[in-house]
């Protein structure tokens, strides 16, 4: 089997079948991926954030120099996608603008819709984590951009210390003590955050 290097030096050769090997091998992982970034995308969100990621390979796959794993740089565009998708969205609400959803998300003949639930939490569980879910997302919100970056590829892409100083430029004594720090800001927000939800329950250590 050729290895993934040489699938990328025939994508930027420009054979087709080589991107559609490359976006078979990765597109329902970033499709996962996504989903798990808000618990607010559905799946016509997940599908319209991930045509853009693999849209933003194509354009850029140039730039892709090899210092870090191919799906570790995938996740870090589909962090900046996903992010842009939902300053997008908010904006839209706060302007009082109807919000746009993808009509072909759900055609099941274009092969290319990721499966989400599969390593996800069954339906039930997911609304009953939904409320924790939504806080969490919050107060990662409030987190400045490189500790939200850092703690979203770590838990969320699920990326080794090496892939993150790969990815991030950053070598692993830098890497653990930025998310450690990071880690700890976002529990500060996060006790805030579910404290002015829950009035008068304090959190137990």
């Amino acid at each position: 089997m050729a290895s993934e290097a040489d699938l990328l030096a025939r994508c930027r050769r420009g054979e087709a079948d080589a991107w559609d090997e490359l976006f078979d091998l990765h597109y329902a992982a970033a499709g996962r991926f996504i989903f798990q970034l808000s618990p607010d995308f559905s799946r016509e969100d997940t599908e319209e954030i991930c045509q853009e990621v693999f849209l933003s390979v194509i354009k850029n796959l140039e730039s892709f120099e090899g210092g870090c794993q191919f799906q570790t740089w995938l996740f870090r565009i589909a962090v900046n996608k996903s992010r842009d998708f939902r300053e997008k969205r908010l904006a839209a609400k706060r302007g009082g603008a109807q919000v746009t959803i993808s009509l072909q998300a759900e055609n099941p003949e274009t092969g290319l819709t990721p499966d989400p639930p599969d390593p996800l939490p069954a339906p039930d569980e997911l609304a009953m984590n939904a409320e924790q879910l939504a806080q969490v997302r919050e107060s990662l919100d409030q987190l400045d951009g490189p500790c939200r970056e850092i703690v979203e590829l770590r838990y969320l892409g699920d990326l080794s210390y090496e892939e993150l100083g790969a990815t991030l430029n950053l070598n692993p004594k830098t890497v653990s003590s930025r998310l450690s720090r990071c880690l700890d800001r976002l529990e500060e927000i996060a006790k805030k955050t579910f404290l002015r939800d829950k009035p008068g329950v304090l959190p137990s250590n």
